[in-house]
């Protein structure tokens, strides 16, 4: 598609009824004087978030809204966003403010510069640290070993993009919760832009629970072996450990003329682990070929779209 506007800021919201006309107002007095459009995707709000956006439109044709039928969750919200964006530079956000509109033109001017990327980073960051900084931590480490990008905030939701780098990864954003993570790993240009970040206003919707399932999701999504690494090591090293047991028995039972059953025994049992282990890794391949299968499903139904 050939870009139509400059600047397309795709905002992803859920149940922000209080806060999409401030962050309207606050993006177009970031571009004033720029050709730009926003994209809105409300990703199965139940409050009067959507009603919020379509006065929004109907004042602004330049907001455009996506609803979901449901909630689908904030990655294929994402998608839905960057797939309608028409602009030459793609700004995705979140919409509950804790990003601030007044850094947009920072995050355009890194990539007019030369930057494929220009990665945003919390500088001031406001969210709590054993729930929310150290587990990013965490998954920021692995997803720099994993997709070879030294980028020191991985999570943070507020970028711009070059259009021609998104389009590579496009069928995978959105069944990949990482979009910039994505961008990266296909060896784009990154600009780190240090952001101000704000408290959140209400309780984050992200758990310890969730963001352990997070880190799993980073271990199976960039490193689609792992299952089939882990049961293949798993298994050489069990039968390996069982071979030199079963021999240390033997020169064992030589030597002193003594049969070692519990030797033996356990010789058998690490064999049986390593079995278990090639079994796993076999497990693991059938399991990423039905991935692939029940990745045609769509990413999400939309009710309807406005512009």
């Amino acid at each position: 598609m050939s870009c139509l506007v400059d600047v397309s800021v795709v905002v992803t919201v859920l149940n922000e009824e209080r806060a999409v006309d401030e962050l309207y107002e606050r993006v177009a007095a970031s571009l004033d004087g720029s050709d730009w459009e926003a994209i809105f995707v409300d990703d199965g709000s139940t409050d009067q978030t959507f009603a919020r956006l379509r006065a929004l439109h109907e004042a602004d044709p330049r907001v455009r809204v996506v609803r979901f039928k449901r909630n689908f969750g904030q990655h294929p919200a994402m998608h839905a966003g960057i797939a309608r964006a028409r602009g030459r530079i793609v700004v995705t956000m979140d919409g509950d403010l804790q990003n601030q509109p007044s850094d947009i033109p920072r995050l355009v001017a890194a990539i007019d510069a030369g930057a494929d990327v220009a990665s945003g980073r919390r500088v001031t960051r406001r969210d709590p640290m054993l729930v929310r900084r150290l587990p990013s931590l965490v998954i920021n480490k692995l997803l720099t070993r994993l997709t070879g990008a030294h980028v020191a905030d991985f999570g943070c939701a507020f970028n711009a993009y070059r259009r021609d780098a998104l389009e590579p990864v496009m069928h995978r954003i959105g069944r990949q919760k990482f979009t910039k993570a994505l961008v990266c790993s296909t060896g784009a240009r990154v600009t780190e832009v240090d952001l101000d970040h704000r408290a959140r206003a209400d309780r984050s919707r992200y758990g310890v629970i969730s963001l352990v399932k997070l880190a799993l999701h980073v271990l199976t999504g960039f490193w689609a072996q792992l299952v089939q690494w882990l049961g293949t090591i798993l298994g050489v090293l069990g039968i390996l450990t069982s071979l030199g047991v079963g021999l240390w028995g033997v020169v064992y039972w030589i030597r002193n003329n003594n049969f070692p059953g519990p030797l033996f025994l356990g010789g058998l049992v690490l064999f049986v682990l390593g079995l278990q282990g090639f079994l796993m890794a076999v497990v693991g391949e059938n399991l990423q070929r039905i991935q692939r299968d029940v990745e045609g499903r769509p990413l999400y139904y939309i009710e309807r779209e406005l512009g």
